[in-house]
């Protein structure tokens, strides 16, 4: 564990993130989940995988939009520590500050997607991760049935965390 939070700790050094990330966010220390089960691609054709424990909930989740005329689909699963800090440091390099970027984008150790058990979630008539998605079928269909399948919105309005409010994200809860 230590070494992990010492490659994390290196990594946010080298990204400018600061120091007291943590504390101040409020977040949690998320570890990367190892077994993973592949389910299905993207909207991007990207395979995406998800936790042994989310990925029968997400399936059946899925299955029950459709039959119910509601069309999920996933913009992002599971993402790596690494795969976090390529996405921050390529919106470092277009110019973008470090303290905006983690408005948006949680620091490489602290996404809940890294756990395996967090989706994107975007349908057809909407693009994806912009907040007009709570204006869409899919969005009041998860409000209304997510929690059967232990999924839950993280990012609501008004949170305590500092991350903007994101009706895309949905973590299942274990």
């Amino acid at each position: 564990m230590q070494k992990v939070k010492d490659q994390i700790k290196n990594i946010h050094k080298k990204l400018g993130i600061p120091e007291d990330y943590e504390s101040k966010y409020g977040l949690a220390l998320q570890l990367e989940e190892k077994h993973l089960v592949e389910i299905g691609e993207d909207i991007f054709d990207r395979k995406q995988y998800l936790s042994e424990s989310a990925t029968s909930s997400w399936l059946k989740m899925k299955a029950d939009a459709l039959n119910d005329g509601v069309q999920l689909d996933i913009v992002s699963a599971f993402r790596s520590i690494e795969k976090q800090r390529i996405i921050i440091e390529n919106k470092l390099k277009q110019g973008q500050g470090i303290l905006n970027i983690l408005k948006v984008s949680a620091a490489p150790g602290y996404s809940e997607h890294h756990t395996g058990r967090a989706i994107d979630i975007t349908t057809p008539s909407c693009e994806p991760l912009i907040e007009a998605f709570e204006f869409t079928k899919a969005f009041s269909w998860l409000v209304d049935n997510a929690s059967k399948y232990s999924f839950s919105m993280s990012y609501h309005k008004n949170h305590s965390n500092g991350v903007t409010y994101e009706p895309w994200h949905w973590a299942y809860c274990i």
